[in-house]
């Protein structure tokens, strides 16, 4: 994937990581938040290098024909409103969010079964094209996963097939092989399975997991 100009909005730990990667890769990357002159984007812009800046969600969403949405799924919507959503009219959008509700404490599921984020995020945005990606890992390996098994497998879903080919080149980039799981409505799937993640996650007390297609 040639040198693109990426827009991330969300400044979370997977918003920073991946933009980080992005950067180091040859991207041009401008992540997006309400506070774009905070202390850990400075930190942050220090880290990733020249190709780096921040601003509002509205300038990240403009920046480039890919936007990435990295908010909190109590967010999202409210963040794609400020940054307008003509704004994404066009773009591929790669959706790294999970519907996750903390209201009870440990996180459990919002929404599932017969909807998912991936989908209401492409009924938000209509004229964009929206890829589920890089919601089943943690944020540690991200960026160049190193397992002894081998590299995990990223699973993504989305309805353009072009904006497929995008994404899983940005994915490979990043050191993850891919495996497309057709529409957009296989999000009601990629979202359980970061709960096992998650889950797992808990149990363990480690992040140090991924998931991995097996064939024969």
């Amino acid at each position: 994937m040639a040198n693109e100009k990426i827009g991330i909005l969300g400044t979370g730990d997977v918003g920073r990581v991946l933009g980080k990667g992005l950067a180091a890769a040859g991207h041009e990357v401008k992540i997006g938040s309400r506070e774009p002159g905070s202390a850990k984007l400075k930190d942050w812009l220090a880290s990733a290098g020249p190709r780096a800046s921040t601003g509002t969600f509205a300038e990240a969403a403009r920046f480039g024909p890919v936007a990435i949405l990295a908010t909190a799924w109590s967010g999202t919507e409210n963040a794609i409103d400020l940054a307008g959503r003509d704004s994404f009219t066009g773009k591929v959008v790669m959706d790294a969010t999970n519907p996750l509700d903390f209201s009870k404490g440990a996180p459990a599921l919002a929404l599932g079964t017969t909807d998912s984020a991936g989908e209401r995020i492409q009924r938000w945005l209509p004229g964009a094209k929206v890829v589920k990606a890089f919601n089943c890992v943690g944020n540690a390996h991200m960026v160049k996963p190193s397992f002894p098994g081998g590299p995990p497998d990223m699973f993504i879903a989305g309805n353009d097939e072009g904006a497929k080919k995008v994404v899983s080149a940005i994915c490979a980039e990043l050191g993850w092989p891919t495996v497309d799981l057709g529409g957009i409505e296989s999000s009601r799937y990629l979202e359980p399975l970061a709960m096992i993640w998650v889950v797992h996650m808990f149990r363990t007390k480690s992040p140090n997991h991924a998931f991995k297609l097996l064939r024969k």
